[in-house]
C-alpha cells in the first residue's frame, strides 16, 4: 500500500509528469530540464529526487553534470505490480463493503424492521432487497403464501417485493404460484 501511495504521489505533480515525458525521449541534466520547463534548477532537483526515490529515474555523471534518465523498465514493472488486481484489492481491505446498504436500510427501515416505503431508485431498491432477502433461509423452499406472509412484515405490497426479489435474482421461483427459494 505504501509503495502504491509513494508511486502515485511521485506522479501527482504536473512538472514531474513533464520530466518523465522528457526523459522518455532522452537523458537530460538538471539545467537542461530547468530551461525546458522554465523552472529553477533546485525545483527540478527536488522533482528528480522524488522520482528517484520511487526508482523511476537514475543519474550518471558526465563531466561536471549529473545526467538523468528514465528507467522505462522500472516504470512498466512498477505500474504492472502496483496496479495489479491483487494490490488494488488489498488497498480496500479496511473499506466497509456494506456501508452503502447500511445507510439505505437506515433511511428506509423503521425501528420495527418494516419498510417506510419501497425505494424507486434502482441502487437503493437493490440494497433494500438484500436486506429483505435475509429473512429467508438459503435453499429452503417456501410457498407463495409463506413468502407473502414473511414479506408482509416488511411492506403491504408483497407482490412487488416478491417480483423484485425474483427479478434481481435474489430468490428463485418455480412456475406461477409455485415455490420460492433463496440460493447462496
Amino acid at each position: 500500500m505504501n509503495e502504491m501511495l509513494d508511486f502515485v504521489k511521485a506522479l501527482s505533480d504536473a512538472n514531474r509528469l513533464k520530466i518523465i515525458g522528457l526523459l522518455a525521449q532522452q537523458p537530460y541534466s538538471v539545467e537542461e530540464l530547468a530551461a525546458l520547463l522554465s523552472l529553477k534548477a533546485p525545483t527540478v532537483s527536488h522533482h528528480l529526487a522524488k522520482l528517484s526515490q520511487v526508482g523511476l529515474v537514475s543519474a550518471k555523471m558526465e563531466s561536471y553534470y549529473s545526467v538523468y534518465q528514465l528507467d522505462e523498465k522500472a516504470l512498466e514493472a512498477k505500474s504492472r505490480n502496483i496496479f495489479s488486481q491483487e494490490n488494488l484489492t488489498a488497498s480496500i481491505v479496511d473499506v466497509d463493503a456494506d456501508a452503502y446498504d447500511n445507510k439505505v436500510v437506515k433511511d428506509f427501515v423503521r425501528k420495527d424492521g418494516s419498510l417506510k416505503t419501497i425505494p424507486a431508485q434502482r441502487k437503493k431498491l437493490e440494497a433494500i432487497l438484500r436486506y429483505v432477502v435475509k429473512a429467508f433461509e438459503v435453499n429452503r423452499r417456501y410457498s407463495e403464501k409463506k413468502v407473502n406472509e414473511i414479506l408482509s412484515g416488511y411492506h403491504a405490497d408483497t407482490a412487488s417485493l416478491r417480483r423484485e426479489l425474483a427479478g434481481y435474482g435474489l430468490m428463485k421461483r418455480e412456475g406461477g404460484g409455485g415455490e420460492y427459494w433463496r440460493e447462496e
